[in-house]
């Protein structure tokens, strides 16, 4: 009978053995996917870079005279050093320089921007993303101020543009240094997050998923203002 025990006590330690490793085993497994799972968006590859040491021949601007390479404290910049005479189809910014002949989907987009405008409530830098045509595409809204028209996320669906912003703050604290600004995109969620400096907390949210794919650029809604090192990682998307 005691031998029988000490089998059954044996048999018992030998299962509980394995299910602990069967569950160590489970729980590295759901670990790693969930690495496995985050990683593409800090994977993406880099399909963009400009700090216009060469000039902006890969830019297309809504207005060309309004645009012009200069030299900074920090090195090139592509400034938008005037208004542009534009005249949009529906109520949405002037001044914009898209990248020419790319289009993507998911996408990180980070930039150095500097504000040349006076300050004043709507005071603005802007990022254009999603862009389709004049009458499609997204921006983000880097206001002094917020309100209904400002420092938001965008939407132009063919009428004038409509705030799509889930999270905001009081507003773009802007003064004539330069700052760090990141645009994340994710297609398959719709995510869209604007990070301004801090590059752990968003300032701005939305989701939306009406553009999948389109041109991204940068600019500002009726002000001016100074970029460069110009950042871009993405899928590209074959629009044809």
């Amino acid at each position: 009978m005691k031998t029988v025990r000490r089998k059954a006590r044996k048999t018992m330690k030998r299962l509980i053995t394995v299910r602990l490793f069967l569950f160590a085993v489970v729980i590295a497994l759901n670990w790693r996917a969930s690495v496995i799972v985050a990683a593409p968006a800090a994977e993406l590859p880099v399909v963009f870079t400009d700090n216009f040491a060469n000039g902006a021949e890969r830019w297309q601007p809504s207005d060309p005279r309004a645009w012009k390479v200069i030299e900074t404290t920090t090195g090139k910049a592509f400034s938008q050093y005037q208004q542009s005479k534009y005249n949009p189809p529906h109520r949405s910014p002037f001044n914009f320089a898209l990248v020419k002949d790319l289009s993507v989907g998911d996408f990180i987009l980070d930039a150095k921007l500097q504000s040349t405008a006076r300050d004043y409530p709507h005071r603005d830098m802007c990022l254009f993303f999603g862009y389709h045509d004049p009458a499609h595409f997204y921006y983000v809204h880097l206001g002094q101020k917020t309100d209904d028209h400002a420092n938001q996320i965008f939407i132009v669906n063919d009428a004038p543009r409509t705030k799509i912003s889930i999270k905001t703050n009081p507003g773009t604290k802007w003064d004539h240094d330069w700052h760090n600004v990141r645009l994340v995109r994710k297609v398959s969620d719709g995510t869209i997050e604007v990070y301004f400096d801090d590059m752990k907390n968003a300032a701005l949210t939305a989701t939306d998923k009406t553009f999948t794919w389109g041109q991204i650029g940068i600019g500002s809604f009726d002000d001016t203002g100074n970029w460069t090192d110009i950042r871009l990682r993405g899928i590209k998307i074959d629009k044809k």
